[in-house]
């Protein structure tokens, strides 16, 4: 292992301490600690303005939000979903008692496959749970035309698609409900948290309600809930994260427009195109490691690691090959090829805001230098 400081696949972007200090001195004079108290609110205000949506709950994390929206909208039975994904997703139907249902993804955007979506419909179908992958939109005119052809629910796991607008408006707006996560490795985090975007009052009170154990007041119990409120200090810090945001996101796209630039022309590395009429938000830069490049996927990682580089294969296993999954019938690699494959490749590179330039340097460099010392390997095996 190198001795050089370790270069992590993502770090948190913190705002300035001196900035937030006054806000911890309100919490501390008000003792308001959580219970939608005066920084919940304003932060949930500051968020539908931020991101163009009319409704949002926010929550204590994003899979807790995930388990919510299901029990919204009262999902039940089997729903479609991406095999390509954190395990948050597929565990939030089990929590449930749901069946999730994979089906493939697409080789180019890495979201789910619509043309395998309507294959896999059956009568116990309720819901699809698309995500949108490394911040790429899916193609949410033809899952929505599939939801509305067979009366079914489209929830959006948007973990990674926090600001990202797709011709226009707002990619949150689609479906019936999408699900954010506010988490540490997140571009936006709140230390933990997460949030639901929906599109009225009546269903955002439900979700309200079911977020605080179902109360709808003092003494009167609506649903069975769960507690997943966000408290003040995670809303304060929030609050002030939304007036930096600006300037982390600018950070990330030179990173990501520099890595694609030097990245490009090596042999094997295959880039993840940004989708047009997308605006992106550069959450992850995830390669594809091909066969003309001569070190397989995980070598480059061991080898990256070596030098204090630490890379990522994610998604890596995919969620259909873990132990609570892999005996679906959906679940067999015969039915996800392309995801299969996907996920033997994939390696994230380091990106987020306080990435110097000399470490971008370091890491386009290893990747580069790995692929030519590799290649000059395999021509001296092969001339000997």
């Amino acid at each position: 292992m190198s001795q050089e400081r370790p270069i992590y696949v993502t770090r948190p972007y913190l705002p300035p301490l001196e900035s937030f200090v006054p806000m911890l001195e309100e919490i501390w004079e008000n003792q308001i600690l959580t219970n939608c108290g005066p920084f919940h609110q304003k932060f949930e205000t500051a968020l539908r303005e931020h991101l163009g949506v009319e409704h949002i709950a926010l929550f204590a994390n994003g899979t807790i939000a995930l388990v919510v929206a299901l029990q919204a909208l009262r999902i039940t039975g089997e729903v479609i979903t991406t095999p390509f994904s954190f395990v948050a997703t597929a565990h939030s139907l089990l929590w449930n008692g749901i069946k999730p249902v994979f089906v493939d993804i697409d080789p180019e955007t890495l979201n789910l496959d619509p043309e395998r979506i309507e294959v896999a419909i059956t009568p116990h179908t309720t819901a699809i749970l698309p995500v949108h992958c490394y911040g790429t939109p899916c193609d949410v005119a033809n899952i929505g035309r599939i939801a509305d052809l067979y009366n079914l629910r489209v929830i959006y796991d948007a973990a990674h698609a926090f600001g990202v607008r797709h011709q226009g408006q707002s990619l949150l707006r689609h479906g019936d409900l999408s699900v954010l996560s506010f988490h540490a490795t997140k571009i936006f985090h709140t230390f933990e948290g997460g949030a639901i975007v929906c599109p009225d009052e009546k269903t955002k009170q439900r979700i309200d309600h079911l977020k605080n154990f179902g109360f709808a007041d003092e003494v009167t119990v609506v649903a069975p809930g769960i507690n997943g409120k966000l408290n003040e200090v995670s809303s304060a810090f929030g609050l002030l994260s939304l007036e930096h945001l600006h300037l982390a996101q600018a950070r990330r796209q030179a990173i990501d427009a520099r890595y694609r630039r030097e990245l490009a022309e090596i042999p094997g590395i295959r880039l993840i195109s940004i989708r047009a009429g997308a605006e992106h938000n550069h959450p992850h830069f995830p390669i594809l490691i091909g066969p003309e490049y001569p070190l397989s996927r995980d070598a480059l990682n061991l080898e990256m690691r070596a030098h204090g580089i630490i890379t990522r294969r994610y998604f890596y296993p995919l969620i259909s090959n873990m132990p609570m999954y892999r005996n679906l019938p959906s679940a067999s690699p015969a039915n996800l090829p392309v995801a299969n494959e996907i996920a033997l490749k994939v390696l994230c590179l380091p990106i987020y805001p306080e990435l110097s330039d000399a470490d971008q340097t370091r890491i386009i460099g290893l990747v580069r230098d790995a692929g030519r010392a590799g290649r000059a390997e395999k021509n001296g095996t092969a001339q000997n």
